[in-house]
């Protein structure tokens, strides 16, 4: 419990450090992309390092959108520079969140759920790889939350973060390429994330069903 606690404490200092550094240097309270772009502009070579700390600020702490922030890095440093950077950042904060829940909730889980395929220790790293990939294509799905859950998870650090960076990649750069000129078409997007609960939903149901199917064999999901 002490532990716990110890990891809550930091995570909660080092948000706050960080936030009070931003607003210290002047970030604006309009968090609209073409005022923080105008903002980072301004502040010259650190104007990189600031934009991904307020990308890992909010994947962190969750209600603060990710994309938004994507079209800034845009318009602040072009195309190719901004997806660099706010991928960078992303990465590192999905990282943070992933490292957050495995302290604090991964071992509990494991003792609750020891024979479940996906959470148990030895849980498919293949189904959980291609699910983190699926969700992280379609911004309907959280990108805090998904890193968080995925914590808790048997899914390895490493296959995490290649699972996170292939699948933000794509949105980042339409993001980082047309700023805030592109809309998500609201009905397509929730349709998208829809089908994939769907799949993630039915394929461990099915495959309980059908225990030696190659799909089963080749996810590893019965054993």
């Amino acid at each position: 419990m002490s532990f716990r606690i110890a990891v809550i404490a930091v995570v909660l200092a080092a948000l706050a450090g960080a936030w009070w550094l931003l607003q210290s240097l002047g970030m604006p309270a309009d968090l609209s992309p073409d005022t923080l772009a105008k903002w980072l502009g301004s502040k010259g070579s650190t104007g990189p390092l600031l934009l991904m700390l307020l990308m890992m600020i909010a994947v962190v702490v969750g209600p603060i959108p990710t994309l938004p922030v994507s079209a800034t890095a845009g318009l602040a440093f072009g195309i190719l520079w901004g997806t660099a950077i706010a991928a960078t950042g992303a990465l590192l904060g999905a990282l943070s969140a992933f490292w957050i829940a495995r302290c604090l909730g991964r071992e509990a889980i494991c003792n609750r759920f020891p024979d479940n395929p996906v959470l148990a220790r030895d849980g498919s790293q293949r189904f959980l790889t291609i699910a983190v990939l699926l969700t992280r294509l379609i911004p309907v799905f959280s990108f805090a939350l998904i890193s968080y859950a995925a914590g808790v998870t048997a899914i390895k650090a490493w296959r995490f973060a290649i699972a996170t960076l292939i699948g933000m990649l794509p949105m980042t750069v339409v993001f980082a390429g047309l700023g805030n000129t592109f809309k998500l078409n609201p009905v397509l997007t929730v349709l998208a994330g829809v089908a994939i609960l769907i799949v993630m939903v039915w394929l461990p149901w099915s495959i309980s069903r059908h225990p030696g199917s190659r799909l089963a064999r080749w996810l590893k999901l019965n054993q």
